[in-house]
């Protein structure tokens, strides 16, 4: 047996650890007073500093990239992208923002923003929109509520608390349950995860203010009205497909006559400026040859999300069969081998994606789930290396290193990520934190 040193951690110190870090995270946010509404103009409760913005964006969009599967790899579709949501920049209310627009391999339906300015369009609505105007005027809304302040305003009200360690601590449990069974909840891999949640108060002013940016940028105001006539749509005939989408930006019939309003009104001018659907289509013209392949696996995601593994299986295979060099396809059909407890399949596809996108962080985790499956301890300990060092700052990597380190009889490095990870969740009290702890205690870490 290895030789023990011991952390100097009692039980008491432990708990100790829960108050302290209760304490230390409720003084974490500066008192800003008041500010200034950048948009209205007017004084506004602002416990939330830009720096503060920008570092939290900085702490979380990686994360929430990565559960949607990664920035995607064809280099001209995320230079349009950008360059559309670039073009609007002159307009807006917060010009000195560090913005960033990113298309993520996701197939749900989606779009959102980060307080500092990182905004991301899934492939899956993109696959939903008729033109550029349209695309310009997703990514206005989205700018709307980066120039709205909506994600601060909500913390500084205490309506977020701590989002990336509460968040963090989520994912340990929707990235699955370890210690015996770590496939639960893998369909849903930290799906929307740290995404604000938007009152439809906030939805109305970033409504008008993505109406006003790409409007003013030179695009016809029905673009906008043509992207609210489609949201309308989903919202009533596709809730499943666009339930993420809806949780976090609800939708309602007041915006779609919101909008009419405003473009047979103070836009009504702009109808004479072009929609560029012709050039929307030429620069998306590779994801649209994609898309009954992104249909599949948007069917096999409802079928995670009700369980049906069986189905799912089946249509991710049938999404393989179309493109297998689509790393989503092959991390997603990972996932359903794992959970349905085929785990060298699992490994196989898993391994498949790590070589299509070997800097893309899911791959290496469900392939070191994998690994843990097959009793390949030292492997599954590469695996979650892997993830710590391309996406560093998730304790959960950390705890499936000391688990695979457990696993192999290495007892020393083993408690030493488990007393790591009990300190990088703050000592929060869950299914892992108690596993450790109860490690450590046997292993005299712990008096």
């Amino acid at each position: 047996m290895e030789q023990t040193e011991s952390t100097g951690m009692t039980r008491r110190d432990f708990l100790h650890g829960c108050t302290a870090t209760a304490a230390t995270l409720a003084g974490a946010v500066l008192f800003q007073g008041c500010a200034i509404d950048p948009v209205t103009g007017k004084k506004q409760l602002m416990l939330v500093s830009r720096d503060q913005e920008i570092s939290m964006d900085k702490q979380q969009s990686p994360f929430q990239f990565s559960s949607d599967y990664g920035v995607s790899l064809d280099k001209g579709l995320n230079q349009y992208v950008s360059g559309v949501g670039k073009s609007m920049l002159p307009q807006v209310h917060r010009p000195d923002m560090p913005y960033n627009f990113q298309v993520v391999n996701a197939t749900y339906i989606n779009a959102y923003a980060f307080p500092g300015g990182s905004i991301a369009v899934t492939r899956g609505i993109l696959l939903e929109l008729d033109n550029e105007a349209e695309l310009a005027s997703l990514l206005g809304h989205e700018l709307g509520h980066v120039n709205a302040r909506h994600t601060a305003e909500q913390q500084s009200k205490g309506q977020i608390s701590s989002i990336l360690v509460a968040g963090l601590s989520v994912a340990a449990e929707s990235q699955g349950a370890g210690l015996g069974d770590w496939t639960q909840k893998l369909g849903d891999l930290g799906q929307g995860l740290f995404l604000s949640k938007y009152s439809r108060d906030n939805e109305r002013e970033a409504d008008a203010l993505g109406h006003r940016y790409m409007a003013r940028s030179g695009y016809n105001s029905k673009g906008f009205t043509g992207l609210m006539e489609m949201l309308n749509q989903m919202n009533t005939t596709k809730p499943s497909s666009t339930q993420m989408l809806f949780a976090t930006h609800p939708m309602s019939r007041e915006r779609l006559d919101s909008a009419r309003n405003r473009d047979s009104g103070i836009y009504r001018d702009t109808h004479s400026l072009s929609l560029y659907r012709d050039r929307y289509m030429d620069h998306t013209a590779d994801l649209r040859s994609l898309k009954p392949m992104i249909a599949k696996l948007q069917e096999a995601d409802k079928f995670l999300g009700k369980e049906q593994y069986d189905k799912a299986e089946s249509a991710l295979m049938s999404a393989l069969r179309l493109k297998d060099t689509d790393y989503t396809a092959q991390v997603m059909t990972a996932k359903c081998m794992l959970i349905r407890k085929k785990n060298q399949k699992a490994a196989y596809h898993a391994g498949l994606a790590k070589q299509l996108s070997p800097r893309e962080n899911q791959g290496h985790y469900i392939s070191g789930l994998s690994n843990l499956a097959l009793k390949k301890p030292m492997q599954a300990h590469a695996d979650f290396a892997a993830c710590s060092r391309l996406l560093p700052g998730n304790p959960q990597t950390t705890f499936y290193q000391g688990y695979a380190l457990d696993m192999a009889g290495r007892t020393q490095p083993a408690a030493r990520e488990y007393a790591a990870y009990i300190k990088a969740v703050n000592y929060a009290s869950n299914k892992y934190t108690q596993y450790a702890y109860k490690r450590l205690k046997a292993w005299n870490y712990i008096k």
